[in-house]
């Protein structure tokens, strides 16, 4: 039967390759060491799980939510980016809670799109980014992801040459999957260039918390003027290490914010109660768990770019975010992202994200992600240390699957 149009305007999803023969590879017993999917394994802090039981023995708990977020989650985001941004915000009318930021981020899309509308979306990119508006019925327009003097000449041109004149720019910084970090000179550029092209922006913010070195990522709220056409994306999946409890929130524009305030109301009820009031709990906390998470990513990007160097694969240090954006060695560029991954699985028992699967300017690189510990990180070195020593004699016959296109 003929797929459905939405499903066949999605591209296929290149992470399901490797996610099958990994888990085929440890079927057959092999030991395979997943720096792939950027699935936190670090545990939620007990003072926050200690608050979510205390909170789940109230029976008013476990009735429907509120699908725009419980006042005191709304209050307590308020007064974070107040703390953390300098930020005014209105936790009745400039704040929602989202199911993570990729649920915010796809409902925004399914608010604010009509059928053909142009979105500028970097390349590369967190999927949803662009999945997100394709299954509203818009089209993407790839643009640069370096947030630098670079990224704004090709922009104009996307403006100067998309019909419809496009809606939104979509801008992630701390990037997944690149790592780059924008400074907030930057955004007061990308503020002035939406608005004299009257475009809104969707900032995702996501990795806000998880940087390194220098000075902490900045909001492009903190830019005056912003807030008339701006919406950020926040997750606690990752700052607090709540992947799984499914907890976001979208800031700013009140027009934006209550557009995806109403195609919510109509698609869900919220988190479940217990969760808001522990994420409430987590957001009002002194910073001292946000700070631990922070310096346990540094220390496994420490050891990750100097144990890789040492087997030869050269990976350049991340400012921020969880991941390493790695270009693939030379002699292995030729196959291209998603055949250079496959074979990590099957020759070394590492498991990566091929950058295909992030968009096609991707496809030299490969997104590793720091959820193993520092054991099994060197572990990784090793194994890949014997494949690249060996690949000369092993690899004569391995030719990549476009070379006949």
């Amino acid at each position: 039967m003929e797929e459905f149009h939405k499903v066949r305007r999605l591209p296929p999803y290149v992470f399901e390759q490797v996610n099958r023969l990994k888990a085929s590879a440890r079927a057959g017993g092999a030991d395979i060491i997943d720096l792939g999917m950027g699935n936190p394994d670090l545990p939620t802090p007990k003072a926050i799980v200690d608050k979510l039981c205390e909170a789940v023995q109230d029976p008013r708990t476990h009735r429907y939510s509120s699908s725009k977020g419980i006042p005191g989650l709304r209050r307590a985001q308020a007064a974070y980016y107040a703390r953390r941004f300098g930020v005014k915000l209105n936790p009745d009318t400039q704040i929602v809670a989202t199911l993570g930021s990729k649920e915010g981020f796809a409902n925004m899309a399914q608010a604010i799109t009509a059928p053909g509308d142009v979105v500028l979306c970097p390349n590369p990119t967190y999927p949803i980014h662009a999945f997100g508006f394709l299954m509203a019925g818009g089209v993407i327009r790839s643009i640069s992801v370096e947030p630098d003097e670079t990224f704004f000449p090709p922009l104009e041109r996307a403006i100067r040459h998309s019909i419809p004149k496009p809606i939104a720019l979509i801008v992630n910084y701390p990037s997944n999957p690149t790592a780059q970090v924008a400074s907030l000179d930057f955004y007061k550029d990308v503020v002035a260039f939406a608005k004299k092209h009257d475009i809104v922006i969707l900032s995702d913010l996501a990795y806000s918390e998880i940087y390194f070195d220098g000075a902490p990522p900045p909001s492009v709220l903190e830019v005056p003027g912003a807030m008339d056409i701006s919406v950020e994306f926040t997750s606690m999946s990752k700052t607090f290490s709540m992947p799984g409890w499914r907890i976001g929130f979208a800031v700013g524009n009140e027009r934006l914010v209550a557009a995806l305030t109403r195609v919510k109301s109509y698609l869900d009820y919220g988190a479940f109660t217990p969760i808001q009031v522990a994420a409430t709990h987590a957001l009002n906390g002194d910073g001292s768990d946000i700070a631990e998470v922070r310096n346990v990513y540094k220390r496994r990007r420490d050891v990750l770019v100097e144990s890789f160097g040492n087997a030869g694969f050269q990976i350049p240090a991340p400012a921020a975010t969880m991941f390493a954006w790695a270009k693939i060695p030379e002699k292995f560029r030729h196959l291209g992202s998603l055949e250079f991954s496959k074979l990590l699985v099957e020759k070394a028992d590492i498991a990566v994200a091929p950058g295909i699967g992030f968009g096609e300017m991707g496809d030299d690189y490969v997104r590793i992600a720091l959820v193993e510990n520092e054991h099994r990180i060197r572990q990784a070195a090793r194994n890949l240390k014997r494949f690249l020593s060996t690949a000369d004699e092993t690899m004569h016959n391995v030719i990549s699957l476009n070379a006949h296109r």
